[in-house]
């Protein structure tokens, strides 16, 4: 039984229905109410060596064992072939439950898309003629009005992927409020750090993904921020596309981290993105393309060892989506020869196939 229910919920991860945090809790709930079902035999053991479980329900006085009680059997399974009458009534509305709260966030999300694009068409057309005063009352309103509306949904509904997206985008825009109000660098800086903290605290209150993604592009933001406007003020140095790589590193750890408290699959398929955003930066770094070699295959390899463990297919998109990119790229920029280089990814690539069909022989 056990297997049979990790192939389910395998299935049901690899096809989105469950999350791997949610598997992991219906697993764990599985195997205690299995260790219970256990300790309870073996306590009802009989003199005789036979588990109450087992006894004929016309041994003793009528349906009941030697005490005088129902047995085990007869209290665990209820009639009608192990089914009480109301559970199919209970199923349908679960069904019809969860077929209205997801029209009710597919109808709050296109709401709440096309507000934001009558804002941001308003506000772009006419940001250029606004005072600083109008300016900075337009981003304060629009961050106050989204968080608020996070926290509300939050609060009424307990639905965590509205009020998640909606704290996300308050995040964002509480940071380029921030910005508007501190002019220049330090605006920015600033921002950063604000939009950085709301976001880690919607994290810790919700489990949305929205709030990891909004946090990916923070640090995103964060780390050229933190190179073009704190470490290169002048614009004099040449490294600053490996300091910029070296940042991206420290955001796929960051999120790496983050994907042992939160939704794991969305937190580490973030996590390849940062370390791919690494190799980029690397790419265009002067003799640079060792180390964007390095950085993408480890990124990669990450992400593959990860599927092979929790077989999560998004894994293994952000994984070959780096390969595709990286090797080919950081290859030619090394050697300078595309021939060649085609012709080796190709040598490679007929031996893993080959590898790949003699093991799946052998398996049978």
């Amino acid at each position: 039984m056990t297997s049979r229910l990790d192939d389910e919920l395998r299935r049901l991860v690899g096809a989105g229905v469950l999350r791997i945090y949610q598997a992991d809790a219906l697993r764990a709930a599985a195997e205690a109410d299995a260790a219970a079902a256990r300790a309870e035999a073996v306590a009802g053991q009989t003199p005789l060596g036979r588990s109450d479980r087992l006894e004929r329900p016309d041994s003793g006085a009528g349906s009941s064992n030697r005490s005088g009680r129902p047995s085990r059997l007869e209290r665990l399974e209820p009639p009608n072939g192990g089914q009480s009458r109301e559970e199919p009534v209970r199923r349908t509305q679960a069904v019809d439950r969860r077929k209205g709260s997801a029209l009710i966030e597919i109808l709050g999300y296109i709401g709440g898309v096309l507000l934001l694009g009558a804002v941001g068409l308003l506000t772009v057309a006419n940001w250029s003629l606004m005072g600083r005063a109008s300016r900075i009352s337009t981003a304060v309103v629009s961050a106050v009005v989204l968080l608020a509306a996070a926290a509300v949904v939050a609060y009424l509904r307990d639905r965590a992927q509205p009020s998640s997206a909606l704290a996300a985008l308050g995040a964002c825009t509480a940071g380029f409020a921030t910005s508007v109000i501190i002019p220049d660098a330090p605006g920015r800086v600033i921002g950063v750090v604000v939009a950085l903290v709301t976001a880690g605290l919607g994290l810790w209150l919700l489990r949305g993904t929205s709030l990891l993604v909004a946090t990916f592009a923070i640090l995103s933001v964060g780390v050229f921020e933190l190179v073009f406007d704190v470490i290169d003020t002048t614009g004099g140095r040449s490294d600053t596309a490996g300091l910029a790589g070296v940042g991206f590193i420290v955001v796929a750890g960051i999120l790496a981290a983050l994907g042992q408290v939160r939704d794991r699959v969305t937190a580490w398929s973030l996590s390849g993105a940062a370390a791919f955003s690494s190799s980029m930066c690397w790419l265009v770094q002067d003799r640079g393309e060792l180390m964007a070699l390095a950085v993408g295959t480890a990124g990669s390899a990450a992400l593959l060892l990860a599927y092979a463990r929790h077989r999560a297919p998004a894994y293994v998109v952000a994984g070959c989506s780096i390969l595709l990119v990286v090797w080919p790229t950081s290859l030619y920029r090394l050697t300078g020869n595309v021939a060649g280089v085609a012709i080796g990814l190709l040598i490679a690539s007929s031996a893993l196939i080959a590898t790949v069909i003699v093991l799946a022989r052998r398996a049978r």
